[in-house]
């Protein structure tokens, strides 16, 4: 018989009900009032009403001179130009590809937004347009850049780069864009023997780091040899991590992520998500961070 792992409640700490509620950020729920104060101009996530300034989201206020807004806590992902992401092919249509990243839209994939096959840049033919399953299909996955916003919202994305394109032998992660930390780079190879690809839309791709790149394929081969078990394990084991950190609201970028790793090391995968190591391993992490940080 298997064995089965059992934990007993604990005993939560009370929250302080003196705690001010009126600092400069807050959480407010919708209808909550902000402010009455008529000289603040209304942002994102508000209303007015009765010469009240009201939360329409749930979230964090946020002011910025005489302009109020609210960040809401879960939010879709919004299109800024020049981030990465990485999303899954829903649909092939004529000369265009859509693709679901997490916002409300799904994106669009410009057929003239991609480099063929061997990073070859040219004009796209008739050909290329019979030949766009050949590519991408559905359910693939892809790592791009954002190119432009349309007015409605809706994201075009580009894969003009060799080291964009189709994502194979790996692991997706979805967390809230809001967690994923702006930096110069998304795409690292971690020292544990992994690569992340950390898009700013909320989907985070870990795979095994390859060997040597493959500038030939031009991104559309997707390599279907098996992973070895010490590749996985490592993969299993930074995506606990990553769960690890999204349950305590860490930001993620490539420093927490390691040092959650490291962390995690004394434990086996299978018990970083119990609530009591991953506090332990989340508190080490966060105070690695704040140490270099000093």
């Amino acid at each position: 018989m298997a064995a089965v792992s059992m934990r007993l409640p604990a005993v939560r700490a009370p929250l302080d009900s003196s705690a001010p509620r009126g600092g400069e950020k807050h959480l407010v729920a919708p209808g909550d009032t902000i402010t009455t104060d008529t000289g603040y101009m209304r942002g994102h996530g508000t209303y007015v009403e009765d010469d009240k300034l009201i939360a329409s989201v749930a979230g964090v206020v946020e002011r910025v001179n005489k302009l109020v807004c609210v960040r809401a806590l879960k939010a879709r992902y919004n299109g800024e130009i020049g981030d990465i992401v990485v999303g899954r092919i829903t649909e092939v249509q004529q000369k265009r590809w859509k693709v679901e990243t997490n916002s409300r839209l799904d994106s669009v994939l410009l057929l003239s937004s991609i480099n063929l096959p061997g990073g070859e840049l040219r004009r796209k033919s008739a050909e290329d347009e019979l030949a766009m399953r050949d590519y991408l299909q559905e359910g693939d996955l892809i790592s791009a850049e954002v190119q432009s916003i349309f007015s409605d919202g809706a994201v075009s994305l580009h894969t003009r780069s060799l080291k964009y394109g189709k994502l194979a032998q790996g692991v997706l992660v979805q967390v809230s864009p809001s967690l994923v930390k702006r930096q110069k780079t998304h795409f690292h190879d971690l020292p544990c023997g992994a690569s992340v690809i950390l898009g700013n839309n909320g989907f985070i791709w870990i795979y095994p780091t390859p060997e040597q790149k493959d500038d030939e394929a031009g991104g559309y081969t997707a390599n279907l040899e098996p992973v070895p078990l010490t590749d996985r394990e490592v993969i299993s084991r930074l995506r606990n991590c990553i769960m690890a950190l999204v349950t305590h609201k860490v930001m993620l970028f490539d420093t927490s992520i390691l040092y959650c790793y490291e962390a995690s090391l004394p434990h086996q995968i299978k018990d970083i998500l119990k609530p009591e190591v991953t506090e332990e391993i989340v508190l080490e992490a966060r105070q690695r961070l704040l140490d270099s940080e000093g």
